[in-house]
């Protein structure tokens, strides 16, 4: 067999969105975890202080700071990986809560040392400039919990859309791990200078116990599992092999793969040993059904990362995060399905049509390139067609705007979605490509009635 022609598994049977109980206990927990706080503030006389003009500013620092430290640790918790969470929920959504619960965290954050110094000098009767120089430098902790604000304020510049524009993913990602530096730096104080803390056990050992909980998630499931699962898999780069100008394929070996538990539509944070940069990760999904000896990546040269897959030499050993995403059987509602591709998104439903479980004629994918040879994996989708009768449609040609999906025509882009597939509406609909275009995509979806529930895409970039 050739690097080409991977053998095809059994098709997996349709699954369901796996959610259970754990949805309900995440949010409870964070509700709860508000309360507690809030309560610590009004248990500590914060009502009845804004009752008088002059601590009305310390009072609601107080609880800018309570709710704010909170709302971070819960920031922590939602991006540390629990496999459970992130099953239930999905990365991209998780990520979304992440971008809104962190910034939510900043501005309460900033509100907290804005109000706690503006209370202070009332009450010392200094200048603020001064009373804020005098924290830093003779409060408990203050210190440490300046250099973890500067960290987070790092981590916000750099999250804001107009800074991750100007910056490489693999940049990015390492930047944005200072916001455990930052949240470990930050918090401490309250707990050694804090009123609602100071002399309170009852408060003290809860925010203790709920800031161990996000660190031993972090060092668990951001650190150990995935150094565990690198170990216990053996992963190293067999084979890289060209498909299309500037795209590349890597196969990868391993023992005891089919332990684990990864499947078609779902990827991986990739780290290759092979010189310097190798604590960048990179998020490449599978391009083929998994097997229990091989999986394969197939990578798009858009930066230093992705160019160097094609310099990996056989043998390169890989760490890995993952798996992750929910882009597969998971939440499929209908036996029929349209795959809609553009670019390099065609490595994570090329996979799926080789695992999913349909018919022939119950399978179509709608693939577009900005030129005739710009179709990754032609050969393999049209082996795909011959066996498993997928219906491909190739779309090549720029788009026809910005805002539209498919390539230049006379049709718009939601009568071309009826035109090529009629029944579109009473199938599952899988979008995978450039943010871009794939909200394009998926609006034309919807603009023609496809349910929300039928309509399975994952982000990578928030």
């Amino acid at each position: 067999m050739t690097a080409g022609t991977l053998e095809t598994q059994a098709p997996a049977a349709p699954g369901t969105r796996v959610r259970g109980w754990w949805p309900d206990v995440i949010g409870a927990a964070a509700a709860f975890s508000m309360l507690i706080v809030v309560a610590l503030w009004i248990h500590n006389q914060g009502l009845q202080q804004l009752a008088n003009s002059a601590t009305t500013f310390d009072s609601l620092g107080r609880l800018t700071g309570l709710v704010s430290a909170d709302l971070l640790l819960v920031q922590v918790f939602l991006m540390a990986r629990v496999p459970q969470i992130e099953r239930s929920f999905g990365q991209d959504r998780l990520a979304r809560w992440h971008r809104v619960v962190g910034f939510t965290s900043f501005d309460l954050m900033l509100a907290h040392i804005v109000l706690i110094t503006l209370g202070y000098a009332a009450t010392d009767h200094a200048g603020v400039i001064h009373e804020f120089v005098d924290f830093v430098l003779n409060y408990p902790g203050m210190l440490l919990a300046t250099a973890g604000t500067v960290a987070l304020i790092l981590i916000v510049v750099t999250s804001l859309r107009a800074a991750r524009r100007r910056l490489r993913y693999e940049s990015w990602h390492l930047l944005h791990l200072y916001a455990y530096l930052g949240a470990g730096l930050a918090i401490p104080h309250e707990l050694w200078t804090g009123t609602d803390f100071v002399g309170n056990v009852a408060a003290t050992a809860y925010w203790w116990t709920v800031y161990g909980i996000a660190a031993g998630s972090v060092l668990a499931f951001r650190i150990g599992l995935p150094l565990w699962r690198s170990r216990r898999h053996g992963l190293v780069v067999s084979e890289v092999v060209p498909e299309t100008p500037g795209v590349v394929s890597v196969y990868l070996s391993g023992r005891n793969l089919d332990r684990l538990r990864v499947r078609a539509g779902q990827f991986f944070h990739w780290r290759f040993l092979s010189g310097p940069g190798w604590t960048r990760a990179h998020p490449y999904s599978l391009s083929a059904a998994p097997r229990p000896d091989r999986l394969r990546i197939t990578v798009k040269e858009l930066g230093d990362g992705s160019a160097g897959a094609r310099a990996l030499r056989p043998g390169t050993r890989v760490l890995i995060e993952g798996p992750y995403g929910q882009m597969g059987a998971v939440g499929r509602t209908r036996q029929k399905l349209t795959m809609i591709a553009s670019g390099i998104g065609i490595t994570p439903l090329r996979a799926l049509l080789e695992e999913l479980p349909y018919g022939p004629g119950e399978a179509t994918l709608l693939y577009r390139a900005h030129t005739p040879d710009g179709f990754t994996f032609r050969d393999e989708l049209d082996e795909l067609a011959a066996r498993r009768g997928v219906r491909v449609v190739y779309l090549p040609g720029p788009r026809a705007s910005d805002s539209s999906w498919g390539p230049v025509g006379d049709v718009e882009d939601e009568m071309l979605l009826v035109r090529l597939v009629p029944d579109i509406v009473e199938q599952d609909v899988y979008v995978c490509g450039p943010d871009g275009w794939m909200a394009s995509a998926a609006n034309a979806a919807r603009l023609i009635g496809v349910p929300e529930q039928q309509l399975h895409l994952e982000w990578f970039s928030w």
